[in-house]
């Protein structure tokens, strides 16, 4: 740490987040959020234009992501968003099809991550990414990120059974015509948690149905000598890309989710144990 750097006061709300995620550790309930979500509000079929086709969405996305943009690229020089390393690049632009991206969800801020690995790889202009995020954050979130969330192509998982059937339409659609997905399997978000949660099978689903692979992203984290409002250091991010995961032949559908599912969970764990230098070991009892 840099000298006559004066450490602020650790947030009440923060350290209430980590007694939480301790919590929920020792219960097994992995996937349940630490944090407070806005309240869900069902998204109804007219709310919502998946793929993006219609003129207004079009216009949309466009401001949406000159947006984001400028935002991310603030995060960056400001010293917000800290990306110390990218590893794997060649096994991102190595891509020749649709592909589900997974990566571990510890930051609101970890999807703008995934998204500047998109934006500098060889598939930037070429091809789009999506990301899967809760009907809440699409329906009910304010302000700037609420824009964000409802325009940066996003794909709101909904409880509306027609909504959701249109969900699954289009995520068929976009792998098919080979563009990317972005889903975080661990369907919960612990902030600043390091280690790899257990997975869900939706993402290993829509990637046996269409037969694409799935591209294991694992995010590690080191506190670096700059300090947030929260009283707690900026984390320096390594990104480490995974070889593509590929559905397996001569198995049942379900055997095949399976072996995909545990897979991805095999490489976050070892990325995670030769990062830090420790198992993976969990409190819960």
């Amino acid at each position: 740490m840099k000298e006559n750097v004066t450490v602020p006061e650790k947030a009440p709300d923060r350290l209430a987040v980590l007694a939480r995620i301790e919590e929920l550790e020792r219960e097994g309930r992995f996937d349940v959020d630490a944090e407070e979500d806005p309240p869900t509000l069902p998204l109804e079929p007219d709310q919502i234009d998946y793929l993006r086709v219609k003129p207004i969405s079009k216009a949309k996305v466009k401001l949406s992501y000159a947006l984001a943009g400028k935002f991310l690229d603030g995060l960056l020089k400001d010293g917000k968003l800290i990306l110390k390393e990218i590893r794997g690049m060649e096994y991102l632009n190595g891509l020749t099809s649709g592909t589900i991206i997974t990566c571990n969800h510890f930051n609101p801020f970890d999807c703008f991550t995934v998204e500047h690995l998109f934006r500098i790889s060889e598939h930037q202009g070429k091809r789009q990414l999506f990301k899967v995020i809760r009907e809440g954050n699409y329906t009910n979130f304010p302000g700037f990120y609420g824009f964000l969330f409802r325009n940066c192509n996003t794909l709101p998982l909904s409880q509306n059974k027609k909504t959701m059937y249109n969900f699954l339409r289009a995520v068929d659609a976009i792998l098919q015509r080979g563009d990317f997905i972005l889903i975080y399997p661990e369907q919960s978000l612990w902030w600043n948690y390091r280690k790899p949660k257990p997975l869900k099978n939706g993402a290993f689903k829509f990637a046996v149905k269409n037969r694409v692979p799935v591209l294991p992203v694992f995010i590690t984290m080191e506190d670096s000598d700059v300090y947030g409002p929260d009283g707690f250091p900026i984390q320096e991010y390594t990104i480490f890309i995974d070889k593509p995961i590929y559905p397996q032949s001569g198995l049942t559908e379900r055997e095949q989710v399976s072996a995909m599912r545990q897979e991805n969970y095999k490489v976050w764990s070892r990325i995670y144990e030769e990062f830090y230098g420790k198992p993976v070991e969990y409190t819960t009892e």
